[in-house]
């Protein structure tokens, strides 16, 4: 990919546009339904199916959850110009594993879930570069798949 016109950042990472915003809230979407869906049909084994694949699905093939897979966003790590692992798909969604964890608390963990997830939606929503606080812990960004050409 050409780098004219891409600066960097102060972390010295590349900056690349960000991935569309509606397509970054249904790829999640689509997640969610998967981890509600293991939830209710094999429960309580579920409930942890679901943590796990909150924690580990950027690390799928490609830096790609099923979500990103059929809206067409990776997961990459700008700095190395590579694709997500599942070492950076842990650390940048334990902010998103934290809400789960606290939702089934009735009224306090509903707020706190509601909460984080807020948070991390505005600075997908505000950020230059559609960077969440995961993505600041990681040093990753989401962008359309093709958008960064990665190593193999």
């Amino acid at each position: 990919m050409a780098e004219e016109g891409q600066g960097t950042s102060p972390f010295g990472l590349g900056v690349y546009p960000k991935a569309h915003i509606l397509n970054r809230f249904i790829a999640k979407f689509v997640d969610f339904i998967l981890v509600a869906a293991a939830d209710r049909l094999v429960p309580p084994v579920g409930w942890l199916a679901g943590l796990g694949y909150v924690l580990i699905a950027d690390g799928l093939s490609g830096g790609q959850s099923v979500g990103k897979r059929l809206i067409g966003l990776q997961t990459v790590i700008p700095r190395t110009r590579e694709v997500a692992g599942f070492k950076e798909s842990i650390v940048r969604n334990v902010p998103l594993a934290l809400a789960y964890l606290l939702f089934p608390l009735p009224y306090i963990g509903w707020l706190l879930a509601m909460a984080i997830t807020g948070l991390e939606a505005l600075l997908i929503i505000g950020n230059e570069q559609g960077i969440r606080l995961g993505d600041e812990i990681a040093h990753t960004q989401v962008l359309g798949a093709g958008q960064l050409d990665v190593r193999d």
